[in-house]
């Protein structure tokens, strides 16, 4: 079944009913389920008109808009495979992920296209498309409006493809995640369960494979009116404008997206009294951050996610779940709850071995080697919306192993299951912190940082032997400060506190710390 056929069903439901909300030249525009359906099918009527055809690529660059939806599911419906890469990871980067799966038509917005000025992978491509005004050389979508829709959903089975994104190994070399139609219905299908929005809701979502499901659930998405490029330096304002506008039911942001909203303050306390439920997920979610937001949306439920491109989601858990006990527990060194796995994973704690390969195993032997509740390793998954493998296998001895012919993912993570069957971070399996004192993983540490209302953002790392927390302060600190916060953490036996003005963080979530970039900052002190 192609996927397409689970957003049809919506617009033949409710067709009159809000799909898409976003902002068009500074005014809000609405786009109903039947109007996406529309769009859709007259921009697969172009694509098909110049030649594209079932199994080809298409590279897709362009921000979160009603064009993106539109085009992708016209996309899913020919049979064609859209393709992202991040933009802003680097000319380098894009000519790699494009030598490894060849797009054969490009797709993008009219300033991604001069990304072909300084790509030669991209200026290669043989079909060229924008979504806006038209180009030299690149057909505008908007030319479909004159054509008779491509009323046709092409069927598919299972396993076909139809979206590719890229992640990296420990090598840097790009690997290439393909998610099939499948696969994609299978996602769908938890994170439905999982979100238990409805028809009705208003979603503010910065995250483009959850408002793909609200499209299939009969959801209303808002999409923000921020520069998503960077969700850690937002404006607010124009965001909390729509969210108390549209009356938002609902928010899905990262972290750093949400602390731009609670820092915000106009003239009076802002309280959203209508926010129904706050997802936030793809970076650790420290309960300062649980606390912020429940300031702000008081009637609010606020869940924590934990996931990874290839398995989203694979455990929440409603702030309000949360024990005064837990939240000690935390502030102690315990790690970072992120409550139970999702009903459709199946989830286990493996000795940490990261970077040897594991496997293959049989039932019994995998069941021996997993460890008892409160034992920490690495946190490994399995199930229908687990991604079984990357393209070619590369990537695959890295991550995946068999058990019993079923395939299982390696996250990558440290934690353990406590023994009410929830799971608790700890950090990176390859931050892990071997030494004299003992084993020590970050988020351990930095959990407890969090919760000093001084600290904006902290890393705990092993640095030529000697245990290191580098910290950035959001205001004045003193050196009794300094004093104050070594003591808090004897039990971590810290060496050195180091203080920067600002700790690198990734460019996608604006939240996860760069290591990398961190260490170079550590060799110069």
């Amino acid at each position: 079944m192609n996927i397409a056929e689970v957003f049809r069903i919506q617009a033949n439901t409710h067709p009159e009913a809000t799909a898409l909300i976003d902002t068009w030249y500074g005014r809000s525009r609405v786009l109903s389920f039947a109007g996406l359906e529309r769009a859709s099918a007259r921009a697969a009527a172009l694509i098909w008109r110049e030649g594209l055809r079932p199994g080809d690529t298409v590279l897709v660059f362009h921000p979160m808009s009603a064009e993106l939806y539109i085009a992708l599911l016209a996309l899913f419906r020919l049979k064609l495979v859209a393709m992202f890469i991040d933009p802003f990871a680097g000319r380098e980067y894009i000519e790699r992920c494009c030598s490894l799966y060849p797009p054969r038509a490009f797709l993008a917005s009219p300033k991604a296209h001069l990304l072909c000025l300084v790509s030669p992978a991209l200026r290669r491509i043989p079909f060229k498309f924008t979504m806006g005004f038209p180009l030299p050389g690149a057909l505008s979508l908007t030319y479909g409006d004159s054509l008779n829709p491509y009323e046709e959903i092409l069927s598919c089975e299972s396993e076909a493809p139809a979206l590719i994104t890229f992640t990296s190994g420990s090598t840097g070399q790009p690997k290439v995640a393909v998610r099939t139609h499948g696969f994609l219905r299978a996602q769908h299908k938890i994170l439905e369960e999982s979100l238990r929005f409805t028809p009705g809701d208003v979603v503010l979502s910065t995250l483009p494979i959850f408002v793909l499901s609200h499209l299939g659930s009969g959801v209303t998405s808002l999409i923000p009116h921020a520069d998503l490029r960077r969700p850690g330096a937002i404006h607010a304002a124009p965001v909390i404008a729509q969210i108390q506008s549209h009356q938002v039911t609902g928010i899905e942001a990262s972290p750093a997206f949400l602390e731009c909203l609670v820092r915000y303050r106009p003239q009076s306390n802002l309280i959203l009294p209508g926010l129904k439920k706050v997802f936030t997920g793809g970076a650790p979610v420290f309960p300062r951050l649980l606390d912020q937001i429940q300031s702000r949306a008081p009637h609010a439920e606020i869940v924590p996610m934990y996931g990874s491109t290839e398995a989203e989601p694979i455990a929440h858990i409603s702030y309000s779940q949360m024990q005064l006990e837990d939240i000690e527990a935390m502030l102690s060194g315990h790690g970072l709850l992120v409550g139970p796995p999702v009903e459709a994973i199946q989830l286990r704690i493996l000795p940490d071995e990261w970077g040897t390969p594991l496997g293959p195993y049989r039932e019994a032997e995998f069941t021996a080697k997993s460890l008892p509740p409160g034992e920490a390793g690495e946190i490994v998954v399995s199930g229908p919306h687990v991604l079984p493998g990357y393209l070619h296998g590369y990537g695959n001895q890295e991550t995946k192993f068999r058990v019993d012919g079923s395939i299982w993912h390696r996250t990558g993570d440290a934690g353990y299951i406590d023994t009410q069957g929830r799971l608790w971070l700890l950090g990176r399996c390859m931050a892990r912190i071997e030494d004299d004192h003992g084993i020590l993983y970050p988020f351990a540490v930095e959990s407890a940082v969090y919760h000093n209302p001084q600290v904006q953002r902290t890393a705990f790392v092993s640095h030529r032997g000697r245990r290191i927390l580098a910290v950035e302060f959001s205001g004045h600190f003193s050196q009794q400060d300094l004093t104050s916060l070594k003591e808090t953490l004897s039990w971590a036996s810290i060496d050195e506190i180091q203080v920067y003005e600002s700790i690198p963080v990734d460019k996608r979530h604006n939240a996860k710390i760069d290591y990398v970039a961190l260490y170079k900052l550590l060799d110069k002190r």
